[in-house]
């Protein structure tokens, strides 16, 4: 581990004038800097610890949404009584992730913001763009089952994480964000970037930005909604796929609809081709079938040494018909 030095501000506004040098980091619970800086993925000069800085209270906001401070537990988010009953789906993507102890460390803010799990990025003897870009891609060619079938490019195949992100994604959810230039909100849908040409650049954030909370608009679909995820074994495992959904429901016919898919792409993947679809369609298999194939039109398998990421295109169809289909019932299943 490279030697840096460690900061530990009373103010955001302190915090924020300490990160913005070059060669520094922010720590929050920690959960995925730590195991980079061990496997000397991250190399920064500063870490700037903002645990106890960012805010870490959950509260209704004038106009009826939640605000959610970048300093709350992952744990305490999906235990908050009015998280699980007014948006079910930021709890169940929130309790889908890492283990019990990992959620107690883990804050709000850092979740969305964890960094590819590719093998190849944490392998520093492998060459790869998102580490050190213009280095190559070993994925591509190598194991590629976790990796990509929407949105990648030449320098990079590699997902997106977390689980909290694809909830967030489909809760039209926003991003307060503060930096040397003051406070600025983000839709989050907008925050992550795809890998392009760049794709050592995960987010649209400025270097030295940091995010203090989300907020979380009060809208129908959000109290029917759901997450259901995908994996190898029954925990502490990232998605090969995962679904999250919302609709609303008016005279038999989805009314609203928001769709996002996990472990498809280098960021949370909207599925707005999918929502066209659905929305002011009479819920049935055949309009889940066609949501799904206008969303995966774009979807590209890739060939790789373990065989393979084309079983992710059948596994995102499957999920969420599944997912639909207990959302668009009478009574949904909670």
């Amino acid at each position: 581990m490279k030697t840096f030095t460690f900061a530990k501000p009373a103010t955001v506004a302190e915090a924020v004038r300490w990160a913005a040098e070059p060669g520094t980091v922010f720590l929050g619970g920690g959960t995925n800097l730590v195991d980079h800086l061990k496997l000397g993925v991250a190399r920064p000069d500063r870490v700037v610890d903002v645990t106890g800085v960012t805010p870490e209270d959950i509260r209704e906001t004038e106009d009826g949404g939640l605000f959610v401070g970048a300093g709350v537990r992952n744990s305490d988010l999906a235990a908050h009584e009015e998280v699980r009953r007014r948006c079910p789906v930021l709890a169940e993507a929130l309790l889908a992730g890492a283990s019990a102890q990992l959620r107690n460390m883990a804050t709000t803010g850092g979740n969305p913001l964890q960094r590819t799990r590719c093998l190849y990025f944490q392998d520093v003897t492998t060459p790869c763009n998102k580490r050190e870009p213009g280095s190559g891609c070993s994925a591509i060619g190598g194991a590629t089952r976790e990796h990509a079938i929407l949105g990648a490019s030449e320098a990079c195949v590699a997902t997106h994480p977390s689980d909290m992100a694809v909830a967030l994604a489909v809760l039209d959810a926003r991003v307060h964000v503060t930096g040397l230039g003051g406070e600025r909100e983000i839709a989050f849908t907008e925050l992550h970037r795809l890998p392009g040409d760049h794709p050592e650049r995960d987010t649209v954030l400025a270097h030295g930005e940091l995010i203090t909370g989300f907020t979380v608009p009060a809208v129908p679909w959000a109290r029917r909604s759901a997450y259901r995820k995908v994996r190898d074994r029954a925990s502490f495992a990232f998605a090969l796929v995962s679904v999250a959904a919302g609709v609303s429901l008016v005279d038999g016919k989805i009314d609203e609809v928001r769709v996002a898919f996990g472990g498809v792409a280098h960021k949370p993947w909207r599925a707005t081709e999918a929502e066209a679809v659905l929305r002011g369609a009479r819920p049935g298999e055949d309009v889940f079938a066609a949501a799904a194939a206008a969303e995966l039109a774009g979807a590209r398998a890739l060939d790789g040494v373990d065989g393979g990421n084309a079983v992710k295109i059948p596994l995102v169809r499957r999920t969420l018909a599944a997912v639909l289909r207990e959302l668009t019932a009478e009574e949904p299943k909670r």
